[in-house]
C-alpha cells in the first residue's frame, strides 16, 4: 500500500512538473513574441565617446547628413558642425514649421534664399545647402563648432550650439562608419505584411551619398540601411561578417554565419 502511494505521488509530481514546464515554455515564448511591442521603436548609438538614444526619424536624418558629408568629401569637423546645428534647430527632426518661415532640419528660411519650402523639407537638399554655406565660411575647419554654426545660421544666440558638441562627436563617429556596429534600431512588426523595397532604399541612399559603394563607406552604408530599415521594409542588413535583423533589432549587430563580403547586403 505504501509503495502504491509512493508511485501515485511520484506520478502526480511528474505531471505537475510537466505542466509547469509546459506553462513556463509557453510563457517564455509569449514574452519573446511580445518583446518587440514592449520595447517600442528606438535607435541606440554607441561609441567610445558615449551613448545616445534616438528615435528612428532622428537616426534617419543623422545618417543622411553623414552620407551627404561623405559625398562632398568633407572633414569630420564639418559633419560635427552640421550635427550641433541640426540638434539645436530641430532636435534632428524634419519640421514643417518653425520661427517665422523657417522649416526643415536646419530651420532654413525660404525668404532668405535657402530654397522653397518643399525643397527645405527634403533632408538631402537641406543638408547640401547647409554644407555649401559652411564651405564659404573662412577657417571653418579651425573655428569652434558653435562659431562655425553661427556663421552659417546667424541665429539669435549662437552660443547655444556649443552644448551639443559631445552628442555631435558621438554621432559623427557612428554615422560615418568610423566606429563599426555603432548604430542599431528596433521596432514592432507592422500590423500588415510589408513588402521590402531594397531598390528604393538603394535609390535614396544614392541621392545622399552618390553612387559610391566603396569599402571606405561600408559601415556608413550599413548604418544608413539600419536607420532606414523600417521605412523601406528591410528585414536584414549584412556587412563585415556581422548582421542586423529587424526581428531581433534590439540585440544589435550579431556575428553572421554567412561568408563576409566586401559589399553591404540587404533584404
Amino acid at each position: 500500500m505504501t509503495r502504491r502511494r509512493s508511485r501515485v505521488g511520484l506520478t502526480v509530481l511528474i505531471i505537475v512538473v510537466l505542466i509547469l514546464g509546459g506553462l513556463g515554455y509557453g510563457v517564455y515564448h509569449l514574452i519573446k513574441k511580445a518583446q518587440p511591442f514592449a520595447l517600442g521603436e528606438h535607435c541606440l548609438v554607441t561609441t567610445s565617446d558615449g551613448t545616445l538614444d534616438l528615435d528612428i526619424e532622428q537616426a534617419q536624418i543623422a545618417a543622411t547628413i553623414a552620407a551627404v558629408a561623405a559625398r562632398r568629401k568633407l572633414p569630420d569637423r564639418a559633419l560635427q558642425i552640421a550635427y550641433v546645428t541640426a540638434i539645436q534647430e530641430s532636435k534632428l527632426a524634419n519640421l514643417p514649421f518653425g520661427d517665422l518661415d523657417s522649416v526643415g532640419v536646419f530651420q532654413q528660411r525660404p525668404s532668405q534664399g535657402w530654397g522653397t519650402v518643399e525643397q527645405l523639407n527634403d533632408p538631402v537638399y537641406a543638408t547640401k545647402k547647409f554644407f555649401a554655406a559652411l564651405e564659404k565660411v573662412k577657417h571653418y575647419k579651425t573655428l569652434p563648432l558653435h562659431e562655425a554654426a553661427q556663421a552659417v545660421q546667424r541665429s539669435a544666440d549662437g552660443s547655444a550650439y556649443a552644448q551639443h558638441e559631445p552628442s555631435a562627436k558621438i554621432l559623427a563617429g557612428a554615422f560615418t562608419g568610423r566606429v563599426p556596429k555603432a548604430v542599431h534600431c528596433w521596432y514592432p512588426p507592422a500590423d500588415k505584411p510589408v513588402t521590402p523595397q531594397p531598390k528604393e532604399a538603394r535609390k535614396q541612399l544614392v541621392r545622399a551619398l552618390g553612387d559610391d559603394s566603396s569599402a571606405d563607406h561600408g559601415w556608413l552604408i550599413a548604418e544608413w540601411y539600419v536607420s532606414n530599415a523600417q521605412k523601406y521594409g528591410l528585414r536584414e542588413v549584412h556587412y563585415g561578417g556581422m548582421s542586423w535583423t529587424a526581428e531581433a533589432g534590439h540585440d544589435g549587430w550579431l556575428k553572421d554565419d554567412a561568408k563576409a563580403s566586401g559589399a553591404v547586403r540587404i533584404a
